[in-house]
């Protein structure tokens, strides 16, 4: 919520509606997350901001889109994940369908709005034509359900569960070392050779159903258990400086405080520390943007905003973003 206003509007005052109205005639992107249809009542659905304003993007954000049988649904992350299938990927093979740590299908639904929203700006500054983007939770997530989804339309069958494991990359896991876990991540054969020489298990290089990553692919159990067995008495720390030294990728899992403190974290301003007088400190510490543009890097100019504290300033602030928007020229 960096670099933003909060101005509350109570869309069954007329005031407040009027307000938000003129604004959507003079925007270039309006995003909304109401039920479909919930918008038309107040004048301010796509048919009507359109004949307004027929250059705006317009981008309807919902559960489970403008049409279909779950269109009135309401949607939310947790059910967007379990309709959408991953849950029945994630989690122990043995456990229950578990889902992500964090809201991924919220996350994954903006993502696309950007990405579409860009586009249709693109298509908007060719020809100056706006248009109604309809985005549903659930259709991203089913999106990127990517190499299991295409796994599944083009075998048929059903992905299983692998908990930390790769369904086409063998060995790509999570295994005990002695002193807690580690990731290792074998993407090609070369780099298997390099894994077995490191641990001296040429025995495991040498076999001939180890030989290629099908080959891996069909063994993986076997396989699993003699890599577990080779590093369950190995430090981390030892097993990330013997594969770093041959390039074979591995690596740790950190905590999300050791990760956000790590000297990478750091050289890549992954938190940024901005002011703010509402907070006791008078700063807030926040993730930073992950996109490095070499012309037009990412600025931080206005912390989150506390709930409308830019109410009554909508005067000045359309006044700092242009005489186009204040519809002057």
């Amino acid at each position: 919520n960096r670099n933003k206003f909060s101005i509350p509007a109570d869309l069954s005052n007329a005031t407040d509606r009027a307000m938000v109205q003129a604004l959507a005639e003079r925007a270039d992107i309006l995003v909304e997350n109401y039920k479909p249809g919930g918008l038309e009542k107040f004048g301010l659905d796509y048919e009507a901001v359109a004949e307004a304003n027929p250059s705006i993007v317009y981008c309807s954000i919902s559960g489970f889109g403008q049409t279909g049988p779950n269109r009135n649904v309401s949607g939310y992350d947790l059910m967007a994940q379990g309709f959408g299938g991953i849950m029945s990927l994630t989690g122990d093979p043995d456990g229950s369908p578990m889902k992500v740590g964090v809201g991924i299908a919220d996350v994954m639904c903006g993502m696309y709005a950007a990405v579409g929203t860009l586009a249709a700006l693109r298509h908007r500054d060719r020809t100056g034509e706006g248009q109604h983007i309809d985005l549903a939770l659930v259709d991203s997530q089913m999106a990127w359900l990517i190499n299991e989804g295409t796994n599944h339309l083009a075998s048929g069958k059903e992905p299983a569960r692998r908990g930390n494991a790769h369904p086409n990359i063998v060995p790509y896991d999570v295994f005990a070392a002695s002193d807690g876990h580690v990731i290792l991540a074998v993407g090609n054969d070369a780099q298997f050779q390099r894994f077995c020489a490191a641990f001296a298990r040429e025995d495991l290089g040498g076999a001939p159903d180890y030989q290629t990553n099908p080959d891996r692919v069909r063994n993986r159990v076997a396989l699993t258990a003699e890599i577990a067995t080779t590093l369950a008495n190995v430090t981390v720390t030892d097993i990330l400086d013997r594969l770093q030294a041959v390039n074979v990728p591995c690596g740790p899992i950190n905590t999300v405080s050791k990760a956000l403190a790590s000297d990478q974290a750091e050289a890549r301003d992954a938190v940024v520390s901005m002011d703010h007088a509402e907070t006791e400190a008078g700063a807030v510490r926040l993730l930073g943007n992950p996109l490095k543009l070499s012309k037009t890097p990412a600025t931080y100019r206005q912390p989150p905003p506390v709930f409308g504290q830019d109410a009554g300033a909508i005067d000045a602030i359309l006044a700092g973003l242009g005489k186009k928007l204040l519809g002057d020229q």
